[in-house]
């Protein structure tokens, strides 16, 4: 049972506080230290609903920036892409989209922009695993850049949005096994594909005027067409 939330201030000048909101809700049990394990990050998720959080591989808290419509649009646009080509492709596998939390080997809880897990490692999962941030690290994970200033940020600043974090992140799922990544660039219409880490360089490869990536070989028929993206 958790106690009643109340709110904890975060200390100025803290790593983990940049960019945070001024308080937090947190269960009280949770008021000590400044990091978090990912139990306790998940009942902090549960008491600050509206917050939406990552937690990095040292427990510290990553606070996502909201994104611009145009952002959204181009995430939904990449959401359908994915759906149709994994039916058409009738390859075994389950889409997610970026409202789901993965917790990787490394503890840390990310949430892809889109992702696709196998399913035999989906329902190899136990119910109470399912509904909370599923232990694995999905095997295709995509990300998508937000140019600074439409995610608020003023110029020469990225934000979580932006090339550099999302590189972090990119590098991340690679270290916890991810089998293929797509790391998606609008304002280049470029992408970034990182292979897995025992078959490939750390450093992804770069496609410069992309118009369609294929999964192939890690994901036979699966294919997503950019035009759409690209436009917004």
């Amino acid at each position: 049972m958790l106690a009643p939330p109340r709110p904890l201030e975060i200390p100025s000048g803290q790593k983990w506080g940049a960019g945070l909101p001024e308080s937090l809700h947190l269960p009280a049990s949770l008021c000590v230290g400044l990091r978090f394990n990912p139990e306790q990050f998940a009942e902090l998720c549960v008491a600050n609903p509206k917050a939406v959080l990552e937690l990095a591989a040292d427990g510290s808290l990553i606070l996502m920036t909201a994104t611009g419509s145009e952002t959204g649009g181009r995430n939904g646009s990449l959401l359908v892409e994915l759906g149709l080509s994994l039916r058409a492709s009738g390859l075994p596998l389950k889409l997610f989209d970026s409202s789901s939390g993965f917790r990787l080997p490394d503890n840390s809880v990310l949430r892809p922009d889109a992702s696709l897990v196998a399913l035999d490692r989906w329902q190899a999962l136990s119910d109470a695993e399912r509904r909370g941030f599923a232990p694995l690290c999905p095997d295709l994970v995509i990300e998508l850049a937000t140019p600074s200033v439409a995610a608020g940020f003023s110029e020469g600043v990225e934000g979580t949005r932006g090339l550099t974090a999302l590189r972090q992140k990119m590098a991340a799922y690679q270290r916890n096994g991810a089998r293929l990544g797509w790391l998606l660039i609008p304002a280049e219409q470029a992408v970034e594909i990182w292979g897995p880490l025992a078959d490939a360089p750390a450093q992804p490869r770069r496609l410069e005027a992309a118009t369609r990536l294929d999964g192939d070989p890690q994901f036979p028929g699966l294919a997503v067409e950019l035009e759409e993206i690209w436009a917004g």
